[in-house]
């Protein structure tokens, strides 16, 4: 549609500014990675810019808050992923824990490999506050799950990608974020 609208005549104009809906520029759609950060394992979810929706994609098992980053790395690569959403798990208060100082060093680290490897992706932070307690919530109410331990990353990933999806410009680019430790 957009083409369509580019190619009408505009001969009688003077100035191709004049319409602005013509002149508005395309906007790439891209996918997003939503990466629920732990200790233990870390949740995936994937997200597209046009429909704004994610599903979950997979559960990582982490070796003391650390990937196995040639795998996590190759993901990105080759599903094409233009931005990575870490959650930031915070206290209710919006204080820092322990946890979300390690997601920080997570997401700065990330942005870093992927700067290394050149590669063109954005890592960003989001608060995740209760994602996981929504999660297991749908997840029992759904029957995805049959008891409280089973694993739900993934969908709290899915909830977090919700979470940025509805106010984007409330993630913080981990380049914009001051080293702490």
């Amino acid at each position: 549609m957009v083409d369509s609208l580019l190619a009408t005549d505009n001969s009688n104009t003077t100035n191709s500014d004049t319409d602005a809906s013509v002149a508005q520029p395309d906007v790439k759609p891209h996918l997003i990675l939503a990466l629920d950060y732990g200790v233990k394992k870390m949740g995936m979810a994937l997200g597209n810019t046009v429909t704004e929706t994610a599903r979950a994609f997979d559960i990582l098992v982490m070796n003391n808050g650390q990937p196995d980053w040639d795998n996590l790395l190759g993901i990105i690569q080759v599903w094409g992923v233009a931005k990575v959403v870490v959650g930031l798990p915070l206290n209710m208060d919006g204080s820092s824990s322990m946890l979300s100082k390690r997601a920080h060093k997570f997401a700065r680290r990330l942005a870093h490999r992927v700067m290394e490897q050149h590669l063109p992706v954005t890592v960003t932070l989001c608060d995740e506050r209760l994602t996981s307690v929504a999660a297991r919530e749908i997840a029992w109410d759904n029957g995805w799950i049959q008891n409280e331990r089973d694993p739900i990353d993934d969908i709290s990933a899915c909830i977090l990608m919700s979470t940025y999806f509805a106010d984007p410009s409330s993630s913080l680019a981990i380049d914009a974020i001051k080293r702490t430790d």
